[in-house]
């Protein structure tokens, strides 16, 4: 007697509420993370968002799972406004300048001390987003260096921490009263990078290995 082999069920796909209640949390935390810390409660992050505690453990089994998803879909968003910059006007200092500034907008720098601690920096979700954002980035500055738009003496290095340490409010300041002057120094920082240069920058280009040193 010939068995007949169960007929393997397809994996459902999330439900629409279920897929905004997950948006609705990492917007929350994101935001929470960057007004109070990584530390805060998620009970305060589930009322913020409007769902219940079992939704939120539903969705992230722990903190770091959640600071995670954070990290990756700011990171992700930063990269499609470069990507999207550059399929629009083909301009890649352009696109080099939306990268910037959207990374300021979604306070990419106040999340950087959640790599401190016991949170997994090497994750594979989290390695592969940074090593697009990575990629993408040094692929536009070759391109405007290679265009005669961007000083031939700046690396990747240079960009990233300078824009952190402009876009991250000053100690002791409140993040939304830092916030009117954000745009206005990256795009300053953003037209010293122009070529030609005025002037010759002392040391060498910081590079992503120096980052990944750091």
């Amino acid at each position: 007697m010939q068995t007949v082999a169960p007929e393997r069920r397809k994996a459902s796909r999330p439900r629409a509420d279920a897929l905004r209640n997950r948006e609705r949390i990492v917007t929350a935390a994101r935001e929470m993370f960057v007004e109070l810390g990584p530390d805060v409660p998620l009970d305060e992050i589930a009322r913020r968002a409007g769902v219940g505690n079992a939704t939120v453990y539903r969705n992230f089994p722990d903190r770091d799972a959640l600071v995670r998803e954070v990290v990756c879909s700011v990171m992700d968003r930063t990269a499609r406004a470069a990507e999207d910059a550059l399929a629009e006007t083909g301009d890649a200092f352009e696109a080099l300048e939306r990268f910037v500034h959207t990374a300021a907008d979604e306070r990419i720098s106040a999340l950087c001390p959640m790599f401190a601690g016991t949170f997994d920096e090497h994750h594979p979700d989290l390695e592969a987003v940074r090593t697009r954002v990575e990629r993408l980035v040094q692929e536009i500055m070759d391109r405007a260096k290679a265009a005669g738009q961007l000083r031939s003496d700046v690396g990747f290095g240079d960009l990233m921490l300078v824009a952190a340490q402009l876009s991250r409010p000053p100690a002791g300041a409140a993040c939304l009263s830092a916030d009117r002057f954000v745009h206005r120094h990256l795009q300053l920082f953003l037209d010293g990078l122009r070529a030609p240069a005025r002037s010759p920058l002392p040391g060498t280009p910081v590079t992503l290995e120096d980052l990944r040193r750091a």
